[in-house]
């Protein structure tokens, strides 16, 4: 689809069935790998590339362009916007006072709520309609230290870790933190907040939706995120949303074409 006659981009339609609390959300999700980025940078805004040029690590730029990447594409399909460098170079991402990210087009606020992860070259992004509270985070499957389960989980969920057998324990602890990250980010605060104010309950692998699992994480004693997790190989994804959203729904995103042929699905 196009962008309105008026130059802003149409909405996508939200999805979201009904419960007994009312209308569920929908949250739309794309992930990206460093092979996806183009090599070149005539999707980065001038601004963007002059923050680029002035990073000095090849993994810190590398690490950013994927983030950047991800977003805009995510962006682009759920705008309803063309794929062209041109358009995505209208897409930025700008901090807001909390230091979580912003959506604008053409210098505009864009009507959606977004969280970004990456790691390992590897970049998830999350869209959801303004005003929801969202956060996403992805991680690898690895071991984690015993001074790390302390120091970083609360007490009932260090007892859920200590009931795990060997083999699903990292998967465990992948999940726990992942939830954990998901969380801050829907609360704006990051690792500003210690981590063991936010505690991950209802993490059943037998339940699965499409491949989704539903997750809880609650911030004090009347706050709760719903959520959803997933893992691929050694891949963990969540997101958490407020209000709770419906299945993650995968955005559909064209192969990149630099003659700017492409549009979105």
């Amino acid at each position: 689809m196009k962008e309105r006659r008026d130059g802003q981009p149409r909405r996508r339609k939200q999805l979201g069935r009904r419960s007994g609390k009312g209308a569920v959300i929908g949250v739309y999700w794309l992930e990206q790998t460093e092979a996806d980025v183009p090599p070149e940078n005539e999707w980065l805004s001038a601004t963007e590339a002059t923050l680029l040029k002035g990073m000095r690590f090849a993994k810190r730029r590398a690490d950013w362009r994927l983030g950047r990447w991800t977003a805009k594409r995510a962006l682009a399909v759920y705008l309803n916007l063309r794929t062209h460098p041109q358009v995505l170079a209208k897409i930025e991402l700008r901090p807001a006072a909390s230091g979580a990210p912003q959506a604008f087009f053409a210098n505009e606020p864009a009507v959606v709520a977004i969280s970004i992860s990456h790691r390992d070259g590897r970049a998830v992004c999350a869209l959801a309609p303004s005003g929801v509270e969202l956060g996403c985070d992805l991680e690898m499957i690895e071991p984690r230290s015993d001074a790390f389960i302390a120091d970083y989980f609360a007490t009932e969920e260090q007892a859920l870790i200590a009931q795990a057998s060997v083999t699903t324990r990292p998967r465990l602890l992948a999940l726990l933190w992942s939830g954990k990250e998901s969380a801050l980010k829907a609360l704006q605060a990051g690792l500003r907040l210690d981590t063991r104010c936010v505690i991950v309950s209802c993490v059943d692998a037998s339940i699965d939706f499409n491949g989704w699992s539903p997750l809880q994480v609650r911030y004090t004693n009347d706050r709760v995120f719903h959520g959803w997790w997933q893992h691929t190989e050694n891949i963990l994804r969540t997101l958490v949303a407020d209000p709770p959203a419906d299945l993650p729904i995968l955005l559909k995103i064209p192969a990149y074409a630099p003659d700017g042929a492409s549009r979105c699905a």
